[in-house]
């Protein structure tokens, strides 16, 4: 049986960070068109707040 050597995986950092983006542009404007400017508004509030406190906890490691 052949022995076949592993290659790094590819890096799809970017396109997930692209995919993310679109995916939070469609939530936000749906949220827009359903609930208001409010909604979004304190939806990015709350968004920002988890990522601050991601940070803050990875800074703490």
């Amino acid at each position: 049986m052949k022995q076949h050597s592993v290659g790094r995986a590819p890096d799809y950092t970017t396109a997930a960070l692209v995919t993310l983006g679109v995916n939070l542009f469609c939530l936000l404007t749906a949220l827009r068109m359903t609930l208001g400017w409010l909604a979004v508004i304190l939806a990015a509030l709350a968004i920002n707040h988890l990522i601050d406190r991601l940070a803050r906890r990875r800074n703490a490691r």
